[in-house]
């Protein structure tokens, strides 16, 4: 990855067990230095573009595709905000069956209905009743038509079409499929398909990103500046008279 070639070093007491006295010092990559985007990078929703990562795609593909730079994947880990990339990039396809499996330990239970999910309702005047994709459990109902005045009539609206309701005192999930069953593997491949999606970098400020980081990381005058990007960790192998 590019970004360890951002990074500064810091020069630290050896752990060695082979150095050759106390005062040893090894160059190492500050991996703790942290670094954020600016503010304006935030904000700024030109700068910005949505992805979504195909199956089997990697950072430094994406880096690829978008910069023509394998080595930019730090950018794309960067402005997606991904803390731990191993469990914030998604799985591949076949993996989330794997993991969901491992999770729940067998078929039956990954095949056991988490909740529910509404489905969209509205009436003859077009007016919303239940919005869609509300999780809800086994016992979620609304109100009926049957008393309605002046008379209305309710309309389900799904990916599988419309239907109207009958005229009932109250609609329910089980008896009536106001809202659909999603099992915990459902729901995990859901949880991945979010994962996909992720802010990019536009390309045209590719390269204030990159300047804007080094300035960010390097180190700034200080008891353990050397350089730049040289600092020095205190000795505690050494004692003071």
């Amino acid at each position: 990855m590019g970004y360890f070639n951002e990074l500064p070093n810091i020069a630290y007491q050896s752990p060695l067990l082979h150095k050759n006295s106390s005062t040893d010092y090894i160059i190492i990559k500050n991996i703790f230095r942290r670094t954020k985007l600016f503010d304006y990078l935030k904000d700024a929703a030109t700068l910005l573009n949505k992805y979504y990562i195909r199956d089997g795609e990697r950072p430094d593909i994406i880096a690829e595709k978008l910069y023509g730079d394998s080595r930019l994947d730090y950018v794309v880990i960067l402005v997606a905000n991904l803390i731990n990339i191993n469990h914030e990039w998604p799985l591949r396809d076949h993996q989330v069956y794997d993991y969901a499996l491992s999770k729940y330990g067998s078929v039956q239970k990954m095949n056991e209905i988490k909740y529910y999910e509404t489905f969209e309702i509205r009436d003859d005047k077009e007016r919303q009743i239940l919005p869609p994709n509300l999780i809800v459990d086994a016992d979620f109902k609304i109100d009926g038509t049957v008393h309605k005045f002046p008379s209305t009539s309710y309309t389900i609206r799904s990916q599988a079409g419309y239907y109207q309701l009958d005229d009932k005192d109250e609609y329910t999930v089980l008896t009536d499929k106001i809202a659909r069953a999603v099992t915990n593997l459902e729901f995990e491949y859901s949880v991945n398909r979010e994962k996909s999606e992720i802010d990019v970098l536009d390309v045209s400020y590719l390269q204030t990103f990159i300047n804007d980081l080094r300035s960010i990381i390097k180190y700034e005058k200080s008891s353990n500046y050397i350089t730049s990007s040289l600092a020095v960790t205190e000795n505690t192998n050494v004692i003071s008279p």
